[in-house]
């Protein structure tokens, strides 16, 4: 079975995040960047495959040469290779046609990608990819099994879960539960140095218009100040929640 895993390379959350030119351009300049959470858990699942039943299992990003180093970290972990699409992510239509090329070319069986990427969340492009290509689709999946080209799925739903049915090729938006957190796989010294001499194929992309564009960032407005009240004066803690938080 070949596998597919879609990794975005995106701002660890403990990042400070600024912007520039206006407001209209994320600024970069010290900020760290890992592996999107959801593909995490994808590729620790692909991961599995490959040890319990001979998967190759390999990792794709579009992106430019900076996100190379998360690519490594992919393939330290336990990816048989790398593919980047060198261009820039500029919106999710255009990163799912360069993905959906990569697809048809190498005739993958199994594409995991999140379920959607930590920093934009628009939550798009598995779906995108899929309609591209007309194939199967599970999204919110928090549970996959493959026995020869059936599968079963389980999906997050409001409320519950719900088990599918379906067959390869698939397309998955994964997400937290497609494995357990405590599954995730931490590169080791040996997986490291490995990496170095694994495979990590750059592609130019297709040609594919951008549909959209960030006009302007705005952080979100700064809390106001917190008013502490005496726990013996009742008639000003209803009286700031009546007339100035106007709650009750």
């Amino acid at each position: 079975m070949k596998i597919l895993v879609c990794i975005s390379h995106v701002p660890d959350t403990t990042s400070k995040i600024n912007f520039t030119n206006g407001d209209s351009e994320f600024d970069t300049n010290g900020v760290q960047y890992v592996i999107n959470p959801n593909d995490e858990f994808g590729l620790t699942r692909a991961i599995w495959f490959q040890e319990q039943q001979g998967a190759n299992v390999t990792v794709v990003n579009v992106g430019g040469p900076d996100t190379e180093p998360t690519l490594r970290r992919a393939l330290a972990i336990g990816a048989n290779e790398a593919i980047r699409v060198n261009a820039n992510p500029t919106d999710g239509m255009f990163v799912a046609k360069q993905l959906a090329e990569v697809i048809k070319t190498g005739g993958y069986d199994l594409v995991i990608a999140g379920r959607e990427s930590l920093d934009y969340n628009g939550g798009m492009v598995p779906g995108m990819i899929a309609g591209i290509l007309g194939s199967n689709f599970v999204n919110s999946c928090i549970d996959l099994k493959v026995e020869g080209t059936s599968v079963t799925a389980v999906r997050e739903i409001d409320g519950g879960k719900e088990t599918v049915s379906t067959s390869l090729p698939l397309i998955v938006g994964g997400q937290k539960g497609l494995v357990e957190e405590k599954d995730l796989r931490i590169p080791n010294m040996r997986g490291i140095m490995t990496a170095r001499t694994k495979a990590l194929q750059v592609l130019e992309p297709v040609s594919a218009d951008s549909n959209t564009k960030a006009v302007k960032f705005e952080k979100p407005a700064p809390k106001s100040a917190v008013k502490l009240i005496s726990p013996d004066n009742l008639d000003e803690l209803i009286n700031l929640l009546h007339n100035e938080a106007k709650v009750i």
